[in-house]
């Protein structure tokens, strides 16, 4: 198996919402773990993003509970169904189905860009409002020369 695709933080995830910005640096390291591990550790290595997406989409999801986020019942929609391939991988990997785990991370690498610029970001932008009156403050380094 060759497990060359790489995920790794590129500032263009950047919300403006510290926290989730972490929270989500945690995400891609979490997915890197799933594309790169060694057959032997993706059980483990599901387990973790397991645990880490439970806890991120957890804590998004009441943050938007506690604000009145309009748009939560699609973004909950959201995190559900990946919690339910989440679930669905772990019970297919005590069969040996070491593939299935490799799809979820690259579906899981092509999803995370358009919920954070869609979802995510209105939320963060709803969140900094909320709190400090404003739009979040961004600032992104600059693409390294090619």
């Amino acid at each position: 198996m060759d497990n060359t695709t790489s995920f790794t933080w590129d500032d263009r995830y950047l919300l403006g919402h510290p926290a989730m910005d972490d929270t989500h640096r945690e995400f891609v390291s979490c997915v890197q773990a799933l594309l790169s591990a060694p057959d032997a550790q993706l059980p483990a290595a599901l387990d973790a993003f397991a645990r880490h997406a439970r806890a991120h989409f957890g804590e998004e999801d009441r943050w938007m509970a506690d604000n009145g986020f309009p748009a939560a019942d699609c973004h909950r929609d959201e995190h559900a169904r990946v919690l339910a391939s989440v679930a669905e991988v772990q019970a297919a990997l005590t069969t040996g189905n070491s593939e299935l785990v490799r799809e979820l991370a690259r579906a899981l690498q092509a999803w995370f860009p358009a919920h954070a610029d869609y979802l995510d970001s209105a939320l963060a932008q709803w969140l900094v409002k909320r709190s400090h009156g404003g739009a979040p403050l961004v600032f992104r380094r600059p693409p390294a020369p090619a």
